[in-house]
């Protein structure tokens, strides 16, 4: 707790300020854990009157979107918004029981988050993969998976931190993209080969689309985003990883996905819907109360989208082709029962087995018990913060 220098009088009594940190202890001697949860700070008043009492009077302070400086980084700390933070708290505890409570502290801290750092092999700098194990990185897929191209070379570490970005620039390649690396398991889960044609439904910013071009060279790669922004940032990621004689094969559009199966039936041999949904990482630190708040109304809407957009995608694809749906979510509703209802309710496709990838690579990710074969949920955990992401397989008969 720290004193205000001054004190402020009055008539008979004197005033003093103080503001508690995280942590202090509160008035009657037990630690404050409210402005811990929530980035805010307690401000105290203790007043002293004429017969010598002391009276203190609390007021909590959230800071939801005041952007603090972090004394050890130098740069601005993201705050927690409280009422994403309260809505999940409700959700997990019941869906993730004691679980919820350590993958919590991993997505409410940024300081322990992890990035994963591809290597864009049309863009290769020999020096690179030395920098990185100077650095402590290490390649992130080590284990005998299914489905493992030579040309796909990520690299990970255990300590968090990021590895310097590297700004667009027209006509240049890029040498690396930073993300996180569960955002991988969906491209080796869909196990794209040379002269495939292949749909990227939902595709922005572009991470999956440039990965998935790293493992092989489709006849044709469809790459698709309906919101006009996010297009935008789709194409900017593919001009800054894919060199000119392949990108003029790669097709950009931005067709609505609900509407694709109808428009291209059975013409893909691949899908991947990395799908719209609520990103628990981001939404968790929403700097907009409102917008929020809207958010979280209109999520109970999403599970709809999803499975219209998997009926797309399944019409989308050729009899034998394989499926891929992918989130970045913990939520059941967006995840396991959007799947469940696919194969309730489509009679021509059936789960394909995933569980061989999830055991190859249970040394670098967690994931939650008791998913089935053709699913698994990364669950973000301290020394390896990946995720959350879910993929699902689907085959189409």
């Amino acid at each position: 707790m720290r004193m205000d220098k001054r004190a402020l009088g009055g008539e008979g009594r004197r005033w003093w300020l103080c503001w508690a940190r995280p942590g202090d202890a509160a008035g009657d001697g037990r630690p404050s854990t409210a402005p811990l949860r929530t980035g805010g700070l307690v401000l105290i008043i203790l007043v002293r009157t004429r017969e010598g009492l002391i009276c203190f009077y609390c007021f909590s302070f959230f800071f939801l979107s005041l952007k603090l400086e972090d004394k050890t980084k130098g740069k601005p700390q993201k705050q927690i918004c409280q009422v994403v933070l309260d809505h999940f708290e409700k959700q997990y505890t019941t869906e993730l029981g004691d679980t919820w409570t350590s993958v919590r502290d991993v997505l409410t801290y940024p300081l322990c988050w992890q990035y994963a750092v591809l290597l864009n092999k049309f863009s290769q700098s020999p020096q690179l993969e030395n920098t990185l194990r100077v650095e402590g990185y290490r390649p992130a897929f080590q284990g005998l998976l299914p489905y493992l191209p030579a040309s796909l070379k990520c690299y990970i570490r255990r300590t968090p931190g990021r590895f310097p970005a590297q700004k667009h620039r027209a006509g240049r390649l890029k040498e690396y993209y930073l993300l996180n690396a569960a955002s991988l398991l969906p491209v080796l889960a869909l196990e794209v080969k040379d002269g495939e044609d292949v749909l990227d439904l939902c595709a922005a910013p572009g991470g999956k689309s440039v990965a998935m071009l790293q493992c092989a060279y489709p006849g044709q790669f469809h790459c698709n985003e309906y919101d006009d922004l996010r297009s935008r940032w789709l194409k900017q990621t593919i001009e800054s990883f894919i060199p000119d004689p392949l990108i003029n094969l790669i097709m950009v559009s931005k067709l609505d996905g609900r509407q694709i199966g109808d428009l291209k039936p059975e013409l893909y041999d691949k899908v991947l819907v990395d799908a719209p949904c609520s990103n628990d990482r981001s939404w968790l630190f929403s700097s907009d109360i409102q917008q929020a708040t809207l958010r979280l109304i209109q999520r109970k809407e999403l599970s709809s989208l999803q499975f219209q957009l998997l009926r797309s995608a399944i019409k989308a694809l050729r009899p034998g082709g394989s499926l891929v749906y992918s989130t970045c979510t913990l939520s059941k509703a967006e995840n396991s029962d959007v799947i469940n209802l696919i194969l309730n309710t489509c009679s021509n496709v059936v789960p394909v087995d995933i569980s061989e990838m999830a055991k190859a690579v249970s040394q670098e990710f967690a994931f939650l018990s008791g998913t089935q074969q053709h699913e698994l949920l990364v669950l973000p955990e301290k020394g390896r913060a990946w995720g959350p992401m879910y993929v699902a397989k689907l085959k189409k008969m």
